[in-house]
């Protein structure tokens, strides 16, 4: 619970900051806060290297565990990372309570159209953590349906939160309860994040594994042994969707917010990356 309210406390702070920022990138809700992590004495004038975008979970941010140690990983390996804040979190534009699954698809999108325009990035992939796994599987699938020139070169997925599509069509998400029938025009999860009606309806609607299983490039998922937010069954999950294309490892003793092992995990991230660049 401290942890969260360190959060509502930040985020209340950001949202006071974000209308004086300028932004590169702009999604449904405005501009996107963003911060590109380049290898050391890295020269974008003169060299070239692979990036990875890299998403956030549901109420998280680009600078909470374990995105800053993923890109610091990535960096050590000569692999160039971009990660945001999604619309409606904290230092980027937008309300949470307007927050949608297919508006954060959207956001990834015109991240991946920025990272394709910097004249010094060779191949994409994508990562996403909790929610911010299902956006990057969607997102991977989207594009492989687009052209294959389109496709990712990689995917990770850190304990992709499918579980959420559920949990609104039983009307109980993240300590919110609801008539899944009649919506809300918003609820409150943990008490205190209001999440909207859209939202709750449009999650009741994903089609998220049929989206995804487009993607057929390499994956890798990533899932805590002790995660109590998301269970395992949705790795195992998108593990069969993407057959032998997927590599499903389970991390003992680590959470859902990979707070126990990060480095490790930052470190099957990067290795993964290095292998398929």
């Amino acid at each position: 619970m401290k942890h969260l309210l360190l959060i509502i406390a930040i985020l209340s702070i950001s949202s006071l900051t974000a209308s004086s920022r300028e932004y590169e990138v702009y999604g449904p809700q405005g501009g996107l806060a963003m911060k590109v992590t380049l290898p050391k004495n890295f020269d974008t004038e003169t060299q070239k290297c692979p990036m990875v975008i890299l998403m956030h979970g549901i109420f998280s941010s680009m600078n909470i565990t374990p995105m800053p140690a993923i890109a610091k990983a990535l960096a050590n390996q000569g692999i160039a990372s971009i990660r945001f804040d999604f619309g409606g979190h904290w230092s980027s534009e937008g309300e949470m309570v307007r927050m949608t699954i297919e508006n954060e698809i959207r956001d990834a999108l015109a991240m991946w159209e920025y990272a394709r325009s910097l004249p010094y990035v060779t191949k994409l992939g994508l990562l996403g953590h909790s929610q911010g796994g299902v956006v990057a599987s969607m997102t991977a699938g989207r594009l492989s349906s687009m052209s294959a020139a389109e496709c990712p070169a990689g995917l990770v997925l850190i304990a992709p939160a499918s579980v959420l599509k559920n949990a609104c069509l039983n009307g109980k998400l993240l300590g919110a309860e609801f008539d899944p029938v009649n919506l809300p025009e918003y609820t409150k999860c943990f008490g205190i994040m209001k999440v909207g009606k859209e939202y709750l309806q449009s999650t009741q609607k994903l089609d998220i594994y049929g989206t995804a299983e487009a993607y057929k490039g390499p994956v890798r998922i990533i899932h805590g042994e002790k995660d109590s937010l998301v269970p395992m069954w949705c790795s195992e999950d998108y593990s069969k969707i993407y057959g032998n294309n997927a590599e499903l490892i389970v991390v003992e003793g680590e959470n859902h917010r990979i707070s126990r092992k990060t480095r490790k995990v930052a470190e099957m991230v990067a290795t993964f990356f290095v292998n398929i660049f």
